[in-house]
Formats: structure tokens, sequence, C-alpha cells
């Protein structure tokens, strides 16, 4: 990522003519603002003390370990990657004990079938399981392959252990496998099932498993029995089942319930998406309704923490999200039924949730008092006040207790100070691993962005974190960063994830060279409302939130420390997108960009779909659609493009379907496909 923020620098520099030699002497490199191990994947086991984590440390990604009482002098490192080589470490868990680390390495396939291999790697790349014995005594054991994984998007990505930790469950090429932790048995398909089997999940006494059988237009919750002969089906129907969770006694399962696909539905309205709980039998199958949405938009399925927040929890209790009041909140409700109870009431957002080790209470993330960054709070199952549990200006997430219940650890940052584990405690937060943090990482360096709250040209108020240079005696170039997804939000500090974090590190770094950059959190992004993030109008659908970016565009050009003519942007991916429709639709105000892997043509997107082809299931609106689509994207005003771009793009990622590589270069005025850039 180095590379890429000094091409960007480069890039902005010369593209905007801005003078920067007076920043020649910035007070850090970029070597030490991205020299930060990213944490993820953090983990408890289900007894005892021990944690697990994943740090990246410059591209290279190893499994972290640390116990309590005493988790700072605890901490090592158990793997021994040594290479950049692009494989990610995914779907970490911990056995029961703790004594065993599984996961997985390498990346999901790609529309070639392929796993991602940046480093061309002559026998390639995979997606395979491995386990590792982390035990102290075995320092210098190696990992061992369990078998191979290998399955397109992140939905192989769901590696489950038996409750007596000897075995490991998971998905691969549409099946489920299954392998002996002890190596005595190699990995197997656990049994033909039709359709492609996803997300499964133990049942306590480890003789069950339930998961989701994807079938086209429906998916099932399928349970299969270890001493038995065939799969059981949970209440089936031509609905799309998913999320099944177990009861603590094992007898029934509950799991989410939404209506199968229709065809030949207008694609321009947006729908509501009703949605229900259902409870079922594990041992007869047969089921009945627990709690079901109303029909407004708002009652929708919620997409914020979604597998996260659907737990089976102490008290006979269900725990699950809704937005029905409009915000991303917790509820529970009786197994036997009746009203559900609303457990986080208020102005905000939940994020991350877990269950305390004895599931009495619910632990999560929320951006409640403070709505640009995170802190942990927990509430009991059965109702009550939520607790804080951590505040002020620091931001926490991805919280998990020990299985001893005796411990709390986290994620955490703060403005100035990188991601990194944390023990949570009554007298604040300490950090984990200190030792892998280089002791020359530039914090006392570094800026506290200021929030900054504006509004768009049709009304709608707007987040933004503003980076402004330290000692600013004249006046200096803006900046406007604009994020991915575009359900993210860029907040006061080291963002949770690494995409993101660098996205920071390199506002900093920019800030450090005379920059003043403005980040939006535009209308689409989370942590405001269901409102917010499903704005009207947005995406293919009109890209509504393109005047969020020339609200920030014309936000910098009201500073006094900024020259209102020397105004540039930057993103990726969507972020790409919106800096595309910058350049190409306000070139009077954005005099230069810099382009990450965006979409340029949305239209492409629809047009690709099987049922354009198909008359009989070609949707009524479909010309309508398409000619939306194109209007709302950056091709579609390449005349009045003036401003320079640098256009960055890889050949080897599997997370972008094939059409964002479609760009259209102004420079050079005529169609550019990427292979090796």
């Amino acid at each position: 990522m180095s590379l890429t923020a000094l091409r960007l620098h480069i890039a902005l520099g010369l593209l905007m003519s801005c003078a920067t030699a007076g920043w020649a002497q910035s007070p850090f490199t970029l070597e030490q603002i991205m020299s930060s191990p990213f944490p993820s994947e953090l983990v408890a086991a289900t007894q005892g003390s021990r944690v697990a984590w994943v740090f990246n440390a410059k591209g290279v990604r190893n499994v972290w370990v640390a116990d309590g009482p005493d988790f700072v002098h605890s901490s090592r490192q158990v793997t021994h990657y040594s290479a950049d080589d692009g494989q990610p470490i995914a779907s970490l868990r911990l056995s029961p004990d703790g004594k065993t680390v599984v996961y997985a390495l390498g990346s999901e396939l790609n529309d070639a079938q392929e796993s991602a291999n940046p480093e061309s790697l002559t026998k390639g790349a995979k997606q395979q399981v491995f386990v590792l014995d982390v035990r102290a005594k075995d320092k210098a054991a190696a990992p061992r392959l369990l078998g191979d994984m290998g399955c397109p998007e992140e939905d192989c990505e769901d590696i489950e252990i038996s409750p007596d930790g000897n075995r490991a469950i998971w998905s691969a090429k549409k099946k489920l496998w299954i392998a002996r932790l002890d190596g005595k048995q190699p990995a197997k398909e656990l049994a033909s099932v039709r359709g492609a089997a996803e997300d499964p999940k133990w049942s306590p006494d480890g003789r069950h498993i339930a998961f989701v059988s994807r079938r086209e237009g429906h998916s099932l919750i399928a349970i299969y029995d270890f001493d038995g002969g065939s799969i059981r089906y949970l209440e089936p129907s031509v609905d799309k089942d998913s999320m099944p969770r177990w009861s603590g006694d094992g007898k029934w399962v509950v799991f989410v319930r939404v209506a199968g696909e229709e065809n030949k539905l207008p694609l321009v309205p947006v729908r509501p998406e009703p949605w229900s709980l259902w409870m079922a039998d594990a041992a007869t199958g047969r089921g009945h309704r627990l709690w079901r949405s109303g029909e407004k938009v708002e009652d929708s399925l919620p997409s914020l923490s979604e597998d996260s927040s659907l737990n089976v929890a102490a008290e006979g209790r269900v725990v699950f999200s809704s937005e029905q009041d409009g915000r991303n909140h917790l509820y529970s409700i009786a197994a036997g039924g009746g009203q559900a109870t609303l457990l986080t009431p208020g102005d905000f957002d939940v994020e991350d949730v877990t269950l305390s080790a004895d599931k009495a209470w619910v632990i999560y993330s929320s951006n409640e008092g403070d709505v640009d960054r995170r802190h942990l709070w927990r509430i009991r199952v059965s109702g009550g006040t939520p607790q804080a549990l951590t505040s002020g200006e620091t931001m926490e997430w991805s919280p998990v207790q020990t299985g001893d219940g005796k411990s709390l650890v986290c994620l955490a940052s703060t403005a100035v100070s990188p991601a990194m584990p944390y023990e949570v405690t009554e007298k604040g937060r300490e950090m984990i691993a200190k030792q892998a943090l280089p002791s020359d990482f530039p914090s006392a360096s570094l800026v506290t962005p200021k929030q900054v709250i504006f509004t768009s040209a049709d009304g709608v108020t707007l987040h933004g974190q503003l980076f402004l240079p330290r000692n600013v005696t004249s006046k200096v170039p803006g900046l406007v960063f604009t994020h991915g997804g575009p359900r993210r939000q860029m907040m006061l500090g080291f963002h949770s994830m690494d995409y993101y974090h660098n996205a920071y590190a390199e506002n900093q770094y920019l800030a450090s060279r005379g920059y003043a950059v403005l980040s939006v959190n535009y209308r689409l992004g989370v942590m405001y409302g269901r409102a917010f993030r499903e704005a009207p109008n947005g995406i293919w659908r009109g890209a509504a939130e393109y005047q969020d970016v020339v609200a920030g565009g014309r936000y910098l050009q009201s500073l006094a420390e900024v020259e209102s003519d020397k105004i540039g942007l930057w993103g990726g991916s969507y972020g790409g997108f919106l800096t595309a429709m910058g350049l190409a639709r306000n070139s009077d105000l954005f005099r230069a960009g810099v382009d990450f892997h965006g979409v340029h043509d949305w239209s492409v997107f629809l047009t690709e779909r099987p049922y354009f082809g198909n008359v009989a299931l070609r949707p009524p609106d479909a010309d309508a659609a398409v000619k939306l689509a194109w209007e709302s994207s950056p091709d579609a005003y390449v005349g009045t493009w003036k401003s320079p771009v640098l256009l960055i793009h890889g050949d080897d990622d599997p997370m972008y379907h094939s059409a964002k590589r479609w760009i259209w270069c102004s420079a050079c005025a005529r169609s550019t496909f990427p292979s090796n850039n």
C-alpha cells in the first residue's frame, strides 16, 4: 500500500500543479504510517481465557494468541509465514479448550474459478484449511493441511469446530467437508446434498449438523445426522431460509425466512423485504413462525451485522436485530413466543454483536452518543438499561468475552494510534501485543481530524472528517476522499476494516504533505439510520449520493485555509466511482483525481444478468432501467470530463466483478480494458 499512497501523492501533486516543496520535510514517512500490523478475526475459546487473532504486518499474515489474566505478556505469534503474497487468513477458529487453531489461508475464487495469485506463483494459489496446535511447548510446530476450500465470493469462509474439539466442518465447492483435527482421516465430503450447502452449525452434542441448502430461487434449512441415513429439512417451503441457530439443549433450531425469488418484477422500484423468524423441532422438522416483521420498507431484513445479530441466548430467549424504527436495534423474544423486547432504544445503530460466556448478556458495539466512533455496551438478554463498557475519544469493535467469563477483549484504535487488540477492564483499556507495533510508528506526528457537519444541495445532513496540516501558514490544496462500499462509514480514528485503515493512514500522510483532506460520509453509508443508508434514487437508480461529493468540494472551497481553485478527490471501488463522477460531471470544481478500481458503467451490471437474454423472464422496465443506469454512470459524461486522472486497477482481484475493470480513459480518449496495471 505504500507504493499506492506514494503514487497517489505524486499524481495529485503533479496533476493539481501544487507546490509541495514547503512540505518536503514531512515528520514521518510512508513506510512509518503504513507499518502498523492490522488485527482481525478476533476469537475466544469457549473454555479458559485464550484469545486468538490475525495480524497483517506489511502484507504478511500470521496468527497470534494471548492468555488471561496477563494478556499483555502472554501474547505471541504462533504461525510464521514470511511472504507478502496476497494470501489472506480468514475464518479463524479456536477449539473449545483453546489448544488448537483452525483457519483458511488464501482467497475465494474469482470469475475464472481461481484464487488470487498476485505474486504469479508458478504453482498457483489455493484457498485451504489448516490446523495448528498452539500450546507453548509446540512453538516450533508447523500448520497441518486439512483440506481445500475454494468457492466463489465469501460463502465458504465458515469453518466450524465440533463441540468436542475433534473435528472441523466447512463449506466448499457447494458441498460440506469434514476432517479430524488430529489428521488421522483426510477431509471428505460430508454427504451428497442437492443444491449448494452453506453455513454449517454443529448441534451442542456434536451429533448433528444444521446447514443452508441453497437452491435456485429458494433455500432450505437442513439437518445431517451422523447416525442417520438421510437429510432432514426443517419446515420446507419455496421461501429463502438462512442463518440456522441451535437452542442450548439441541432440541430446536431458529432461522430467518424471506420470500423466494420472483421473476419479471420491475427493476427500478425499491420494494420492502419482509421477513420472519421460524423455529423448528430438530427431530421432526416441524416448525412454526416465532416472529414476523411488518410490511413497510423499514421492516425489511437488516443488512447490518446480520450474521452475528441472531443468537439463541440464556433464559430461553432469541436475540435478533430489526430496523423497524429506522435504526438497527437489538430485540429479544422468548422461545415460547410473545412480544419482542427492544433492548437498545435510541437514535443510533448497533454493529458487532456477541453473547457473554454465560449467554445472559448481549455485548455489542454502537455509535450511541458518539455518532462517528464505536464503543462497547452490554445489556441483559431479557432487557433493562444498557451499560457502557467503553467511552471517550477512542474506538472499540469486535468484542469477545473469554470462555471463563473473566475478561473482555476487543480491537480498538484512536485518531492517532492504529488498530490493536486490547483488554477492556473497569480501569480502561490495555493494549495487547505491544511488541508487534513498530517503535517508530508516528503517533505523535499525526493530526486529530475534526468532525464537520454540512448539508447537500437537496438538504441531506452529512458528516465528514477534516484533516488539516499542522501549522498552516498559507492556503493549501484540498482533497475530498470518498469511501467504498457504499455501506461504510469513515470515522474519527483508524478504521475497523483493513482497507479503510489504510485509507485513513493515507489521508494522514496527505495532510502531512500539505493537503486539507475531507473524508465525506455520503448517503448510502451506515450508522446514520436506514433512511440515510437506503436513500432514494441512489447508485444506478440516479446516483443522488453524488450531490454529497459536490457538497464536500464546496465545503472545502469555503474554508479560509484552502485554495478554492485547487480541489481534487480520490477513492477506491465505490469511492472510485464517485471520483470518476466528480471528474466527469464537475471538472470545474474537481481539478484532478485518483480513481482506484472504480465502477464506470452501471448498465453493464444489468445487461449481464441472465434474465436480460430471456424474453420470458425479462423485467418489464428493463430498457428504462438500463437507460437510468447509464445516465447514473461516469461514462455518460465523458464529454465534460476535462480534469486529469490517475486510474489504478489490478488484474488479479477476485473481489470485484469483471465489469468493474471496464474503464474509460479520458486522458487518452479511448476505451481501455486493463490486464496488467
